[in-house]
């Protein structure tokens, strides 16, 4: 069973096993398209492609007319219809995989882990290390497939903006951002129109835990860089932007042996929504 990463020798390997599937979860913030369109013009064998905005979140606005955050988490049976209908059984080996060191992979690995199924892998460095290793690639979408996945006990654990706000002053857990540098400090109005962080914040880009090749570093490395930052892993909170590469940082940690630290998934851009919650430059 893989459970956080598998290189693309090993995957290769079991291309064509009944029980794996494969995911292709290529996406561009900027361009939603651009993921199908990369999708369309070649990926992995037997693949399926994933829509991070149509898939993999909800709807921005909830019921009761409050904002979310960009890439609000999807009701659970919901995302478990999505999983089956993607052919996906409770002992399917599932790995997933993008074209940007994780960065939108690690998104679906962890909601794999929130439904509780354990045998979810990213694909370490993505398709560029898939297409450097010699592998194939192709057009041909895969037929459809039925699965009967079901919602077990959740190995991924989430908080709550109250949460998050409550922690200002107790200070009980670790908050960690994933945002780039500019973007923490609030300098990068592109993206941010409302710049800066939540207060008490520490700041781990999420390209931090990579090497030069797209692929995560070693273990142990990992653990080394993660340790002063967190302490006690389960004692911390991973945001970002809108709840995606805090995953990659969650990723990270899991790779490193650092267990149980929890996803804020509305993030900063459901924070920064309430001009009333603090903010810090």
């Amino acid at each position: 069973m893989y459970t956080t990463l598998i290189n693309a020798t090993e995957l290769a390997s079991h291309l064509t096993d009944s029980n794996w599937v494969v995911l292709d979860c290529r996406h561009d913030l900027m361009d939603t398209n651009a993921g199908q369109a990369a999708y369309d013009q070649g990926h992995i064998p037997g693949a399926q492609f994933v829509h991070l905005d149509q898939r993999l979140s909800a709807a921005k606005v909830d019921a009761d007319g409050v904002f979310r955050g960009r890439h609000p988490l999807p009701e659970k049976a919901d995302f478990i219809a999505t999983l089956q209908a993607m052919g996906i059984n409770d002992d399917s080996q599932v790995i997933v995989y993008d074209a940007h060191g994780g960065m939108f992979a690690a998104r679906l690995w962890w909601m794999l882990r929130w439904v509780g199924h354990r045998a979810a892998a990213v694909l370490d460095g993505g398709l560029p290390a898939w297409t450097a290793a010699g592998q194939p690639v192709t057009t041909e979408v895969p037929p459809a497939r039925s699965g009967s996945i079901t919602d077990k006990h959740a190995l991924a654990l989430t908080v709550g903006v109250i949460d998050v706000l409550g922690n200002i002053s107790s200070a009980a857990r670790t908050l960690v951002d994933a945002r780039a540098a500019d973007r923490f400090r609030g300098e990068n109005e592109t993206i941010d129109p409302v710049g800066g962080h939540i207060p008490g914040a520490k700041n781990r880009f999420f390209k931090d835990n990579l090497q030069a090749d797209g692929r995560f570093k070693p273990a142990e490395q990992l653990q080394q860089e993660w340790g002063p930052i967190v302490g006690d892993a389960s004692r911390a909170i991973m945001q970002c932007g809108s709840g995606v590469t805090a995953c990659h940082n969650l990723l990270a940690l899991e790779v490193a042996g650092l267990h149980g630290a929890a996803l804020y998934p509305g993030s900063w851009s459901e924070w920064c929504a309430d001009a009333s919650r603090p903010v810090e430059r």
